[in-house]
């Protein structure tokens, strides 16, 4: 067994498996740095040719509670830049070759949900939530969601959690195929973990080549959903509902849109 540490992720490979745990207290929020990080663990453990499968986890009550918005336009400016460098990462998550498998707990909010599904299977706790509660923010949906929740769930549901922003429980996940198994939250790491162990009990070459296949030019749909997302969110961002939306969810309040 050997350990590691990028960042707030820690790395612990163990035979042919690798722990990637987030820990990044209180609610493990999304930043740039972060999925960097994140980024940067996974591509390296991409290269060791002994590894074989990741299981994807977080410290604490939330999974990962999204992005801090109060942050994000010191983060992306203002002035018509080009690109989110948070985007970016995401691509580069996307584009990883191992196999992977989430362990989810808490919440899954907006990037948090976004992250979620780089995973190729997710297993979740009875106290796992899921929304892409843009809409509420006075924002447009990111992290490339505008792709992958449709192309997991189907563009009817992905449509009501994008227009209603609310909480998808775990027993819904699990009917809607957001999530492949539910157990009991002491369990949700361990069977991760076996299911990963499983996976890498194969052929590596063709688990990596099934892999490749089945997430063709994902990477590629993630970076022209994201160009398209961030498009949007820039003008929003500079709308009086964006800021009354950033507002009302720090107070826990219903937004006052006034549609300008």
């Amino acid at each position: 067994m050997t350990t590691d540490r990028i960042g707030d992720i820690h790395i612990v490979r163990e035979g042919h498996v690798a722990l990637v745990t987030i820990r990044k207290p209180p609610h493990n929020s999304m930043s740039v740095d972060l999925a960097r990080d994140l980024a940067d663990a996974l591509e390296t453990l991409d290269a060791e040719p002994e590894m074989r499968a990741v299981v994807l986890a977080s410290e604490g009550t939330s999974f990962c509670a999204g992005a801090d918005l109060t942050r994000r336009a010191e983060e992306v400016g203002l002035d018509a830049p080009k690109s989110n460098p948070l985007y970016a990462q995401a691509v580069r998550l996307y584009a990883t070759q191992l196999p992977i498998v989430a362990a989810i707990q808490g919440p899954a909010i907006g990037a948090g949900l976004g992250l979620a599904l780089v995973a190729d299977i997710r297993i979740a706790a009875p106290d796992a939530r899921f929304a892409a509660n843009f809409v509420k923010l006075g924002f447009h949906p990111g992290f490339g969601l505008t792709h992958t929740l449709p192309r997991l769930i189907g563009r009817q549901r992905a449509g009501d959690m994008f227009l209603t922003g609310r909480r998808v429980k775990a027993e819904e996940a699990l009917a809607w195929g957001l999530v492949d198994q539910l157990v009991y939250s002491d369990r949700v790491t361990p069977t991760a973990k076996a299911l990963a162990v499983e996976i890498a009990g194969n052929a590596p070459l063709a688990v990596r080549s099934t892999r490749k296949t089945m997430r063709a030019d994902l990477a590629a749909a993630v970076k022209a959903a994201t160009d398209r997302e961030f498009a949007e969110q820039q003008w929003l961002m500079k709308t009086d509902d964006f800021k009354e939306g950033v507002k009302s969810v720090g107070e826990r309040r219903p937004g006052n849109f006034k549609g300008r």
